[in-house]
């Protein structure tokens, strides 16, 4: 007898710990479409969800707002959609938050949403026909009202594009542009306390075939979103949707997805002096991947960096989200759930998208795209 009530309290509990939480659902709250799923801890505790509320449709072009909802209790419930941002009729994506803890001037946290805009399909932008900009806007009220966008695509941008815009003009010929998708990060020790990171990619002169043309790269600011600076572009054509981690020593990891699909595994470079240049780069076959996005957060545990990772791990299909653990910064991956996983012969596009985020010490709240697009969810795992 007591064995089946162990057994059934132990449901009860993983049930509890599992429940899966909708946050967007697709045909709802004005917009027939969301994706590209973002999430930030503020210093309160209250969770900030952000994503692309597309209006007309599923595409990645269009009339496609960012949106966001808000839980004050652990992610269990979440209020009402708000949208961040308004692109008129075109194209805001690829949220990109972070929360600026180390400035003086805001002891309470200032929240920055890097986003892009985007004139024309992403393959016409790759032709040279249009352009994506990269913008940012910043919060002091827990993401209730948002500055005026700044515009800072000729600091992290190199577009060929004099016919727009003199300033565009650049050598390199970059095209397609997007941050991420999902949280950008911040240094909070060392050399570089303070340093704002969003990973990034971008296509580079004519399109190519097997994606070769595409490259994945990040930006910075040292002084609170004055200024920004590029990094050295990633060495390894086929670098696209990216995310990045601080670890120890002033270090930086930097994880992508290879666009060109031959070698299924995510792009890993890990950086010496904080996101600047790549020290070492190689793909992972700890961390296997569909060409999909992934997302990576780093928190520390007393003296250790504790590293967390999530992406669908299937070399095939967009389905077995799964969450890992490293305490040796990334060289091995100890612990995993897995989060979502579809039921044989119905894993098309089950779990794509997704993003991670630290609840307390002991969760990680996880927020992702859930049968084929249809919903964007939330729950959390204790990962000790």
């Amino acid at each position: 007898m007591k064995k089946i009530l162990g057994i059934i309290l132990n449901v009860l509990l993983t049930s509890q710990l599992w429940a899966q939480v909708p946050v967007f659902t697709s045909g709802q709250e004005g917009h027939k479409s969301f994706r590209i799923p973002a999430i930030i801890s503020l210093p309160s505790g209250e969770l900030l969800a952000f994503a692309e509320g597309r209006v007309n449709g599923s595409g990645d072009f269009g009339d496609i707002n960012i949106v966001l909802k808000r839980s004050k209790d652990q992610g269990k419930t979440w209020g009402n959609i708000e949208v961040a941002i308004n692109y008129d009729s075109l194209q805001a994506g690829n949220p990109a938050p972070v929360v600026d803890l180390t400035d003086p001037k805001y002891p309470q946290g200032r929240i920055f949403l890097f986003y892009n805009t985007g004139n024309n399909h992403e393959g016409e932008i790759r032709k040279g026909h249009g352009i994506r900009e990269v913008w940012f806007v910043t919060s002091i009220d827990a993401g209730h009202t948002w500055s005026k966008p700044q515009n800072i695509t000729t600091q992290v941008h190199r577009p060929n594009q004099p016919k727009i815009n003199p300033a565009y003009q650049f050598k390199e010929d970059w095209r397609s542009y997007a941050n991420t998708p999902g949280h950008a990060t911040q240094f909070l020790k060392g050399k570089y306390k303070g340093r704002i990171y969003v990973a990034a990619n971008h296509s580079q002169g004519e399109p190519q075939a097997h994606f070769v043309d595409y490259f994945a790269h990040g930006f910075y600011s040292d002084d609170h979103g004055k200024t920004f600076h590029l990094s050295e572009t990633i060495n390894i054509a086929g670098g696209n949707e990216a995310t990045a981690a601080p670890l120890s020593g002033n270090k930086l990891m930097f994880n992508a997805r290879n666009q060109k699909g031959d070698i299924r595994q995510r792009i890993v470079a890990i950086s010496n002096d904080g996101g600047q240049h790549w020290h070492d780069t190689y793909f992972d076959p700890n961390l296997p991947d569909p060409v999909c996005q992934g997302s990576i957060l780093s928190f520390t545990e007393g003296k250790k960096t504790i590293l967390a990772f999530c992406n669908a791990a299937d070399t095939k299909n967009r389905d077995n989200l799964t969450l890992r653990i490293s305490y040796d910064e990334g060289k091995t991956w100890v612990k995993s759930w897995v989060i979502d996983k579809a039921e044989a012969g119905h894993t098309r596009d089950n779990a794509a998208y997704s993003d991670i985020v630290q609840i307390g010490k002991d969760q990680i709240g996880i927020l992702y795209e859930k049968d084929n697009y249809k919903q964007i969810i939330f729950h959390t795992v204790s990962w000790k």
